[in-house]
């Protein structure tokens, strides 16, 4: 007992004290909701090992490592019941850049602000300068985000996908 006092005065004095539920919205927090629930395969409330190795199958990767594993559960203080899945993820998503940063990341490369860059130039970009993409890296972006027929890619789009986490309808 004596021992846990100092770990909750650390988190009062890094702010974790707070509500984590606080931290998202009630829209946000149902759709992690339903991922916690997805990822519970044996329903017990908690996200173990099996769970995590039946997820990764569902999804189509049947040879996780051991070790994958282990590292993943280690991100955890403990027992990842939704609580600590919520608060592992707002940690996660505290050091995320602002919507606005990200997307004047991008305008720097559309003066004219048309709100698209050639996939061809984006991949070029991502791929030569500073905390370089790898081709799988590419190829995931673009499959999340495809390029339009002339080969452009919606960077507004990703850029609130990225931020919020969901397609913005189109206007």
């Amino acid at each position: 007992m004596l021992r846990e006092a100092p770990k909750k005065a650390k988190k009062r004095a890094e702010g974790a004290s707070s509500n984590v539920f606080s931290m998202f919205e009630q829209a946000q927090i149902q759709e992690f909701k339903e991922a916690f629930t997805i990822m519970d395969q044996n329903r017990d409330g908690f996200i173990d090992k099996n769970d995590l190795r039946d997820t990764f199958a569902a999804l189509g990767r049947l040879n996780v490592k051991q070790e994958e594993l282990d590292d993943m559960l280690k991100e955890a203080p403990g027992p990842i019941n939704f609580t600590v899945f919520l608060s592992m993820f707002g940690e996660k998503l505290k050091g995320s850049d602002p919507e606005e940063t990200i997307l004047n990341a991008f305008k720097v490369f559309d003066p004219e602000g048309q709100g698209t860059l050639k996939k061809d130039f984006i991949t070029e970009m991502l791929t030569t300068q500073a905390d370089r993409f790898s081709p799988e890296e590419m190829e995931q972006m673009f499959t999340a985000f495809p390029p339009d027929v002339a080969g452009n890619l919606d960077y507004k789009n990703l850029v609130y996908v990225i931020t919020h986490g969901e397609e913005k309808d189109q206007e």
